[in-house]
């Protein structure tokens, strides 16, 4: 019998609905609210989706070099590794397993069980439960853990299993979305659009105030511009950037690729590319259906709510319901499919416990899978997974910039390597987005202080942890 090693069963299709699949989460039904808020102009709210949209092109488009050079296992984790050092790298995949990937596969599943709570109340994020004393437990965390779990487990029984979920449910989810982009066009009464786009670019903010219940209210809304406008981009940007991540998780499993030099770059550029334009596409028909102020207010931020009962007056809430629990649905697959291959590279380099090294009988880094599972189950229950993405979006953005003054290094140090692919429009549009990146983070750390901190606490954390792994593997 042959040792268990990774199966090229992946294609193209696959691979471009891995991203897509994974970009898409809840974010874009949810986040546009936040934007509206900070920026307060239907120009602003669209620019800051595309800045994000081409950020994010631009960055797959470079790691399709790095891809096509290092088709391994492990994708981001490999480049820092070949570019700069394991520490970096190790850096990077710890990052990964303590919040990146664990923190986004909570609230993806958390996002889930606060939509089915508009089917069945009893299995929402605000029906409690019981007190453990530590923790209180509400039937949402529950629901979110049954979900990451299940996911798992079809995931553990090989790839094959886990790519049929990912393209039904991304196919779904895209022709929904697109259905519904269509018909907030097509089949609203009342259009916005005029009055919305009076408001051009000039920027206004209302982050509004908290009732005695809690509940966020609008306040009066103020002119902002110079300094203050580009901490309200930085900010905004939070979110949209947070809702078009995990578009690399493909590069984790280059292992299982047909034609991996070939085909994770193109679909890193299909997958981003659909999104992008979807993405837009979704806050154009916001700005159509509904008044900028209803945007900017909707009940829990639930804009795409909001927007589908525009539309379809008698069902919108529960059609929105639906298509998120498809989404988030598709999106945890994608998320833990992709990321138990990075832990297994780094247990390989000997930098990670030794079984998660290891595959079982179906070819898959089965334990790799399980930790994960545990860590993202345990944020669940904290109920900090939503202020961890807000802090860690400075580090992931980061981790892009340094993998792509990778390709700068490499470049220099590796001569020598093949590179059947290279980074459309190297020099400019690599060093354009590391620029972009650095901007964005240094505009939080300047204006939003608070969301970069923590991140990079959890990242430094890190560093005993890789000296401590080394000691032991000298051992």
């Amino acid at each position: 019998m042959s040792n268990p090693s990774f199966k090229p069963t992946l294609s193209l299709t696959d691979a471009t609905m891995i991203v897509a699949g994974s970009m898409i989460g809840s974010g874009i039904f949810i986040v546009s609210a936040d934007i509206a808020r900070n920026t307060g102009s239907a120009g602003w709210l669209i620019l800051v989706w595309i800045l994000t949209g081409f950020m994010t092109l631009i960055a797959a488009l470079s790691y399709g070099e790095l891809s096509a050079m290092f088709p391994k296992a492990g994708g981001q984790y490999v480049y820092l590794k070949e570019a700069y050092n394991p520490l970096i790298a190790f850096l990077y995949g710890w990052s990964v397993f303590a919040v990146i990937q664990t923190g986004t596969i909570a609230a993806v599943g958390v996002a889930f069980s606060k939509f089915l709570a508009y089917l069945v109340p009893e299995l929402g994020n605000d029906y409690f439960l019981f007190d453990v004393g530590f923790v209180k437990i509400y039937s949402g965390q529950l629901v979110a853990i049954f979900i990451i779990i299940l996911l798992t487990y079809v995931n553990s029984k090989g790839v094959k299993e886990g790519k049929w979920i990912q393209v039904l449910f991304t196919s779904a989810k895209l022709l929904a979305l697109i259905g519904l982009i269509v018909f907030g066009f097509v089949l609203v009464k009342e259009s916005y659009w005029a009055e919305n786009w009076k408001t051009g670019f000039n920027a206004m903010q209302n982050l509004g105030t908290k009732n005695e219940l809690g509940v966020l209210q609008p306040a009066e809304w103020i002119g902002i511009g110079g300094s203050a406008l580009m901490g309200a981009i930085a900010a905004a940007m939070v979110g949209s950037i947070f809702s078009s991540d995990a578009w690399n998780n493909v590069t984790f499993i280059a292992g299982e690729m047909k034609n991996p030099q070939r085909n994770i770059g193109l679909s890193l550029f299909l997958g981003t590319l659909i999104v992008t334009i979807i993405y837009v596409a979704a806050n154009l028909m916001y700005l159509n259906v509904m008044p900028l102020h209803e945007l900017a207010f909707p009940t829990d931020d639930r804009v795409a709510v909001a927007a589908a009962n525009k539309i379809f007056p008698s069902f919108g809430t529960t059609l929105i319901a639906i298509l998120i629990m498809v989404s988030t649905f598709g999106c945890n697959n994608g998320l833990i499919l992709a990321g138990a291959r990075v832990y297994y590279t780094m247990a390989q380099d000997g930098l990670f416990f030794k079984k998660a090294g290891v595959l079982n009988k179906n070819d898959v880094p089965q334990w790799a899978l399980w930790a994960q599972c545990i860590v993202a189950a345990i944020l669940c229950l904290s109920g900090k997974y939503g202020d961890l993405l807000d802090m860690i979006s400075f580090v992931v953005v980061i981790f892009y910039a340094l993998t792509i003054c990778g390709i700068f290094i490499l470049r220099k140090k590796r001569p020598d390597i093949e590179r059947t692919y290279k980074a459309f429009g190297y020099p400019f549009l690599p060093a354009l987005y590391i620029i972009m990146g650095l901007t964005f983070c240094t505009l939080l750390v300047i204006y939003k202080p608070s969301y970069t901190w923590p991140g990079l606490i959890i990242v430094l954390i890190g560093i005993p942890i890789y000296f401590a792994a080394v000691a032991n593997k000298k051992k």
